[in-house]
């Protein structure tokens, strides 16, 4: 996926997974839903940030802090430093889909 310098995987089952992203500098996810599953996102380093459509918002996140996105919700994750950034993603319960979004 676009945007990410190394994906590590904690745990991944038919219905649940757990990895760290680390996003290159400045850049982001696309802009994309999941039918099924909800995104649980936990900052880990200052800078990242949640994008969302309908309604437009942006979501700025301190370590040690959560959003949750429930399925078929616009967004999409985007590091706003000129340094890589490391988020904990977990995406549960259900079967994953990644729908891009232009």
């Amino acid at each position: 996926m676009a945007g990410f310098q190394e994906t590590e995987w904690l745990a991944r089952t038919a219905d649940v997974q757990v990895r760290v992203n680390t996003l290159r500098p400045g850049d982001g996810t696309a802009w994309h839903f999941h039918t099924v599953v909800t995104d649980s996102v936990f900052c880990l380093e200052e800078g990242l940030e949640i994008w969302f459509r309908d309604p437009e918002e942006r979501v700025a996140l301190r370590p040690g802090e959560r959003r949750d996105i429930p399925p078929r919700r616009v967004h999409r994750v985007v590091n706003a430093t000129p340094r890589a950034l490391r988020y904990l993603l977990v995406q549960a319960t259900g079967t994953y889909d990644f729908n891009e979004v232009v």
